[in-house]
């Protein structure tokens, strides 16, 4: 046990309060925060995805925020090859690393054995879907992946072709849809010592926080926040681009919807999304879950996760 490194993982859905709790989290247990967001990774992207700010990390070293351009690719493997090294980092200064996010996707391929190249690329079967793409459109490749792997279908936006490409080349390449790939080598990892708590609390409390979160980012600046972005030349279909808050901007800057059905359409995906992530995290029994509703204060809630953490 005393040779693993140490790691300490906080989830929970969007607007349930990670940031201000992980940082006070980092100040009692000496820890530096290694962000699992893949929207914050995004260089000039800030408002729409709620990205901490200098004064609010009060001094706590933050990673894996702003780290690529809007139009860079950056895959889970990426993500999983940064986090490990820092993690190994902070473990050799004696500091706790603490993984804070909402993205399921980066948070397990910390937490699981992922083998992402089990399935070598084939560069003659993703030639040839590039092709289709190409001629037939985004929508017409995502209905071929609805075909073959309905789960993968749902997961993957649409406007993803290179996600979209690798799952219909894994299902010709093995016969087997990705997401059942995924079963196959997915078991729980045993390189860390390991404590992981969730946020949660009440779910018509927590969708009045993310309607309020997302009325902050209109007053703060979102609708500029995306202009910026269009006119710096990050185009509409990229993946970043396609993101809760930004997406929905661009439809309003275009003229297909007015501010009003943006911000109502906003705020509705994130209730959505807030959903799913509270989906994705119930399914790990390593979580421990606190409900913050039952603290009148950050320090009684932040007190109970560190008690907690040391049974």
């Amino acid at each position: 046990m005393t040779n693993k490194d140490n790691l300490f993982i906080l989830v929970g859905p969007t607007a349930s309060g990670k940031t201000s709790v992980s940082i006070e989290l980092a100040k009692r247990l000496d820890g530096e925060i290694i962000s699992a967001d893949s929207m914050q990774i995004y260089k000039y992207m800030d408002i729409g995805t709620a990205k901490v700010t200098p004064e609010e990390m009060d001094g706590i070293p933050h990673y894996l925020i702003d780290i690529v351009y809007p139009n860079e690719e950056f895959t889970v493997a990426d993500y999983k090859a940064q986090a490990e090294k820092v993690i190994a980092d902070i473990n050799t200064r004696n500091k706790l690393p603490i993984v804070v996010g909402g993205t399921g996707l980066y948070v397990n391929s910390l937490v699981y054995d992922l083998n992402f190249t089990q399935v070598p690329p084939n560069e003659e079967i993703r030639k040839r879907l590039e092709d289709l793409a190409d001629e037939h459109g985004n929508e017409y490749i995502h209905k071929m992946l609805e075909k073959i792997d309905k789960e993968s279908y749902n997961r993957i936006n649409v406007m993803d072709r290179k996600r979209i490409i690798r799952a219909l080349e894994i299902y010709e390449v093995t016969g087997k849809p990705m997401s059942q790939q995924g079963n196959n080598f997915r078991k729980p990892s045993d390189k860390y010592n390991l404590l992981m708590f969730g946020l949660n609390m009440d779910r018509e409390k927590l969708y009045e926080r993310i309607n309020l979160r997302v009325d902050k980012m209109i007053e703060a600046g979102l609708i500029e926040e995306v202009s910026n972005l269009l006119r710096m030349g990050y185009h509409k279909d990229l993946v970043s681009m396609q993101g809760i808050g930004y997406k929905e901007i661009i439809w309003y800057l275009e003229g297909e919807i007015s501010l009003e059905e943006a911000i109502e359409h906003i705020k509705k995906g994130s209730r959505n999304y807030a959903k799913r992530q509270l989906t994705w995290f119930r399914r790990d029994n390593r979580i421990k879950w606190v409900n913050v509703d039952e603290f009148s204060s950050m320090d009684q809630l932040v007190m109970h996760i560190i008690d907690n953490s040391k049974k």
